[in-house]
């Protein structure tokens, strides 16, 4: 029980990290003072958006809240199953929009002719609708996975898998493409797509140190390739923490598909200590994000600091006589 508590204080944890910077994420980037175009800057906000809510929805109203509360309204049935699906909804439209973000970028490194259509305003938000709208329809079905577990005041209670949803060949075959699309697929076309813009950046930036080291010497800065290594970075600071912070759990869930493992839920049993950790790891993804634009992109820690710098600033001029 004791563990349980440890667990559910850790999740209390990330769900107020997550709120807070994302929050402070989502006003610094709707700002538009940062430097960046504003094709990213819809990404990166639909990114940080989903992320908030990835940080309530499962933390916090899955977790936190039954847990500390096992009698509160989130139990009802309904409530609980609806949950359940906000919970998936919004972790798959959290992944899918890491990977739309990794192929613009590709897009923009690697495909010339392509990217004066494709890397647009208008092309982003349709994009960013259309995962969301996937995500929440892939996940419905969720909601007729449940039976209620009681029964008090004519209330349907809790949330209890139907009898039918581990033998039933639909259900299997759901939970399979559930977990080919999130995170098995993602995974691989972000590796793929980042292996393909290095390979690019790194030509063009052979290419281009060759004709000015032909012509100006080898020693001049190319603020060409010095923007490209500045993106290169920044890319793969969000996709590789991505994929570090998501690899346990998919690691997790193969192998014991795989080799049919029995968790037993107990403190001591190593696979239940591995998935908990696995969890935790997962759901500290939806807090990197902005500790990445921290440390990668100058403008948007000047606009962190005057974030900061303004509540003191305010303070003072009022007790100021």
């Amino acid at each position: 029980m004791s563990l349980i508590y440890f667990c559910a204080g850790l999740m209390s944890v990330i769900s107020l990290l997550s709120f807070t910077v994302n929050v402070l994420a989502i006003v610094i980037l709707c700002r538009g003072k940062c430097g960046l175009s504003k094709c990213i800057t819809l990404y990166l906000v639909a990114m940080a958006a989903s992320d908030l809510l990835v940080g309530i929805t499962d933390p916090f109203l899955r977790k936190t809240i039954q847990v500390h509360f096992p009698y509160s309204l989130l139990n009802i049935t309904p409530i609980c199953a609806a949950t359940e699906v906000l919970v998936f909804a919004t972790t798959a439209v959290s992944v899918w929009l890491t990977v739309a973000f990794t192929f613009d970028r590709f897009v923009v490194i690697c495909c010339d002719k392509l990217k004066r259509r494709y890397c647009t305003e208008r092309t982003a938000a349709a994009v960013i609708g259309t995962v969301i709208v996937l995500g929440c329809l892939e996940n419905v079905p969720r909601w007729f996975r449940f039976v209620p577990e009681n029964e008090f005041d004519n209330l349907p209670w809790g949330c209890l898998n139907k009898p039918t949803y581990h033998t039933s060949s639909a259900w299997i075959a759901y939970e399979v493409t559930h977990r080919v699309l999130i995170p098995c697929v993602p995974f691989f076309l972000i590796l793929l797509l980042n292996v393909l813009t290095v390979r690019r950046i790194v030509a063009a930036s052979r290419v281009r140190r060759g004709l000015r080291g032909s012509s100006n010497g080898e020693n001049d800065k190319d603020p060409e390739v010095e923007n490209r290594r500045k993106s290169i970075v920044f890319l793969f600071s969000i996709t590789g923490t991505f994929i570090l912070l998501w690899a346990t759990q998919a690691i997790f869930y193969i192998f014991t598909d795989i080799a049919k493992v029995r968790v037993d839920y107990t403190p001591t049993d190593n696979y239940y200590i591995t998935e908990v950790t696995s969890v935790f790891l997962q759901l500290l993804s939806s807090c990197t994000n902005t500790c990445i634009y921290v440390m990668t992109q100058s403008k948007f820690r000047a606009e962190l600091m005057n974030a900061v710098k303004f509540p003191v600033s305010a303070i003072r001029a009022l007790v100021r006589p």
